[in-house]
């Protein structure tokens, strides 16, 4: 008899047998139709992850797993995969890469796990004819984000600083760069070089930095909302109060936290 969790599963499944054959948007979606979807669904994923809403969670988290069951259905009908084949590669992909669980390698402390799992990932690309440890980072992916993670895959292969002081010091390095440059392809360049050495630092101290850019974004959105707000009440436009008037109000928004 089935566990509760796979029979709720199976009835997923079933559901979305029935919708691909009786309804007309199901039957019209492709891998290609749907991909765009699948990225809002994940930047709905994060926002209810951080605002740390269980609810909001639990229901996105459907949406996502709806989207992975659709691909695997229009997979199988293609007869180029399907959902036991998709669930299976995973299975084995994870017990391939913890071998302190399902072999004999000892690994004690979770960046010893990283480095094993990054270690053992490079070897199969390299079987697969890939040999960049960046190789499996998304083309697609926000350059912030890009940024942290090409550098903690380059970390786990001994590509990294020995210390946050040493970080430091590229850091005002390349701020006196961005600094000196002249034309605008030179500030931007060094720009790039800056904002990257200081996603760097902020891996080396901990600190995921689309993390720390997102709670800086949520606080300049409530205290610009404030100064909106204001100007509503005194029935003014934010164009004619001026910078003085504003820089005042924006004050009053960060007392209030």
């Amino acid at each position: 008899m089935l566990t509760p969790t796979l029979q709720a599963f199976q009835r997923l499944l079933t559901i979305m047998d029935e919708l691909r054959a009786q309804c007309p948007w199901d039957k019209e979606q492709t891998t290609e139709t749907l991909r765009h979807l699948t990225i809002e669904e994940t930047y709905e994923l994060s926002d209810a992850i951080l605002e740390g809403d269980s609810e909001e969670i639990k229901k996105e988290l459907g949406d996502i797993l709806l989207h992975i069951v659709f691909y695997a259905k229009i997979g199988s009908e293609k007869k180029t995969f399907d959902m036991e084949s998709v669930i299976n590669q995973l299975c084995d992909k994870l017990v391939r890469r913890h071998p302190h669980i399902y072999g004999d390698v000892v690994a004690n402390d979770s960046n010893t796990v990283k480095q094993n799992w990054e270690q053992i990932k490079l070897k199969e690309k390299g079987e697969n004819g890939i040999k960049s440890v960046l190789a499996g980072v998304p083309k697609s992916m926000p350059a912030l984000v890009k940024a942290y993670r090409m550098q903690e895959k380059a970390a786990q292969v001994g590509f990294d600083w020995e210390n946050k002081e040493q970080v430091w010091a590229k850091v005002e390095e390349e701020l006196e760069e961005f600094k000196t440059a002249t034309t605008t392809k030179e500030r931007e360049e060094e720009l790039g070089d800056l904002l990257f050495s200081l996603v760097n630092y902020a891996r080396f101290d901990g600190i995921n930095p689309d993390d720390a850019l997102e709670q800086t974004n949520k606080k300049f959105i409530k205290r610009f909302t404030y100064i909106e707000q204001r100007a509503h009440q005194l029935q003014l436009d934010l164009k004619t109060i001026g910078l003085t008037q504003m820089d005042e109000w924006w004050n009053e928004a960060k007392a209030k936290k």
